[in-house]
């Protein structure tokens, strides 16, 4: 019986460092791991002693690319132990502003710098761009009205310094909001052109069926907000979150792995928010989705792609509407005074929904401090998708099984620098 080992020590086009191991026997998967081998970067461990008004710039540093969403995530968590909810009016609406730039920087990134290069046959974008100019200039326009929001918003582009427990240190005036209509505009118009582009794209025929978990936040697409549902039934509160979802420790990997209590593997992100809110989504994406020969759920892990152009859409068009409509608040924040509790807050990150709890104390210490990425909640997914792929297209060499891996890999767009764990420590001594 012959044995296969298909081996990647460096993984290209991720947001991290880790690897990729695959082992096999005649016709046989024995061993998939997605290997995580950066060093935890300890920011519960540290978090703890520091006052509740940190959080936000703190986190922040969690992600280069994602902060807004650890912001999010850390004041809503915050918010929710001083007994304060912010889940309507202005200040609501920036901050749901401020998230559509993230998602729009974010995603324009991972379509065309990240995941393009896979379906096109190139092993980076500089590559890619020689022969498809138009598609990086497309990325680059997509890409720098998302910063640009960020920065009119948050104060910068990369973590934004404008967010504060209880709102925002300064809210833009309306004027500064509508220098973003000219870009958004162009951004929309490119957005489509992605969705377009996207759904011609050659795809393997996988499918995967994960349960598929995300926020829902009422008659909107989730963003900011919501109540966590699962396509099995699962519909509770943040708060409710350690009751239902478990982390553990693998020997293969620094970052965590999630699993539904009692039921196992779920998967959360574009496909999971797609799957469960597509109706949800804004007219303009909703056609553009359909337009795409998306129905109401996408099971192809290497579709989203296509559904990460559909909330590129969402993005753009959503952000428009806010500004049109918005009126600056009297005030850019409410005052918030701690007091001893546990708060829960979660939002949707570009790559999937991010928890963040927090124990704090009377005067606003923070005691205790949990944080569960959307990397880590889909890692179980990623290596089942991983065995799939394998024992879909065994027969291919090993070169070519290796790229379709890796491209599996970048499906879920892994930010694998999202090891924010203190490991535990067991000393035995004779």
């Amino acid at each position: 019986m012959s044995t296969r080992t298909i081996r990647t020590d460096y993984l290209a086009r991720v947001e991290g460092e880790g690897a990729m191991y695959v082992r096999l026997e005649g016709r046989e998967v024995r061993d998939v791991k997605l290997r995580i081998y950066e060093p935890p970067r300890f920011f519960e461990a540290f978090l703890r002693g520091r006052a509740f008004t940190e959080v936000p710039d703190i986190t922040a540093r969690i992600c280069g690319i994602c902060p807004v969403a650890y912001q999010t995530s850390s004041v809503r968590a915050m918010e929710d132990a001083c007994g304060i909810a912010i889940d309507e009016g202005p200040i609501r609406d920036l901050r749901r502003l401020l998230y559509c730039g993230e998602w729009i920087e974010s995603h324009s990134l991972h379509v065309y710098m990240l995941h393009a290069p896979d379906f096109l046959g190139y092993a980076n974008v500089v590559e890619m761009a020689r022969d498809h100019g138009e598609i990086v200039k497309q990325a680059l326009q997509l890409h720098k009205a998302g910063d640009s929001l960020m920065a009119v918003v948050g104060g910068r582009e990369v973590h934004p310094i404008n967010v504060r427990v209880g709102g925002f240190f300064r809210a833009p005036s309306r004027r500064e909001l509508q220098t973003m209509v000219e870009p958004l505009e162009r951004a929309r118009e490119t957005a489509l052109a992605t969705v377009r582009w996207a759904a011609g794209l050659p795809f393997p025929e996988v499918a995967l069926d994960p349960e598929y978990v995300a926020l829902a936040d009422g008659d909107q697409y989730p963003i900011d907000l919501g109540r966590i549902v699962s396509d099995r039934g699962l519909d509770i509160a943040p708060a409710q979150f350690g009751e239902h979802f478990v982390e553990e420790h693998v020997e293969h990997s620094t970052a965590l792995h999630s699993r539904v209590r009692e039921r196992g593997t779920y998967l959360t992100g574009p496909l999971a928010r797609y799957n469960l809110a597509s109706q949800r989504l804004r007219p303009l994406a909703r056609d553009a989705a359909r337009d795409a020969g998306l129905g109401e759920t996408c099971r192809n892990p290497f579709q989203s792609i296509i559904v990460r152009g559909v909330e590129l859409v969402q993005a753009t068009d959503e952000a428009l509407a806010l500004i049109e409509n918005y009126e600056p608040p009297d005030s850019p924040a409410i005052a918030v005074e701690p007091r001893r509790a546990v708060g829960h807050g979660t939002s949707e990150a570009p790559r999937g929904m991010l928890y963040h709890r927090y124990e704090i104390d009377d005067d606003g210490t923070i005691l205790d401090a949990w944080i569960v990425p959307p990397t880590s909640q889909n890692q179980r997914a990623i290596e089942e998708d991983l065995r799939a792929v394998v024992e879909r297209y065994m027969d291919l060499p090993d070169d070519e099984l290796t790229i379709r891996c890796e491209q599996a890999i970048r499906n879920h767009d892994p930010c694998i620098s999202c090891s924010t764990h203190f490991l535990e420590l067991t000393v035995e001594r004779g």
